[in-house]
């Protein structure tokens, strides 16, 4: 079975771009564009993976990155955060969060992207 990745982002380039790259390596990818679908859809869903955009309409990141932490049911579920937030405060609060990386959209290729999430599940399981 596919495993579950539920992309939180309301930029609708990357959201295609990427969802369509981990789609080709296998992946099931639910897409949300905003902090509260995510929320739901994380709950709903349970996926195996949630990447995460900080800067989304109607929940920030960190609040719904606290909220799945929060909840027993999504708190094991690794996060990682893609983001174009370069400051070290706000990687600072999403690790201390529970985020289980953090990358900065700049500085990765969608394949780099790609790799990382294939690497998180597999030393998740």
């Amino acid at each position: 079975m596919a495993q579950k990745i539920l992309f939180i982002e309301d930029e609708s380039a990357l959201q295609k771009s990427l969802g369509d790259l981990l789609r080709e390596k296998g992946f099931e990818v639910i897409s949300a564009v905003d902090g509260q679908t995510g929320l739901r859809l994380a709950k709903e869903n349970l996926p195996d993976l949630i990447l995460l955009d900080l800067i989304l309409p109607r929940l920030h990141g960190l609040e719904l990155l606290k909220k799945l932490k929060e909840d027993k049911n999504t708190k094991n579920i690794p996060v990682v955060i893609l983001t174009n937030l370069e400051n070290i405060k706000d990687v600072e609060k999403a690790i201390e969060l529970g985020a289980t990386a953090y990358l900065v959209k700049a500085n990765y290729s969608l394949e780099e992207i790609a790799e990382k999430v294939k690497k998180t599940l597999e030393h998740e399981s």
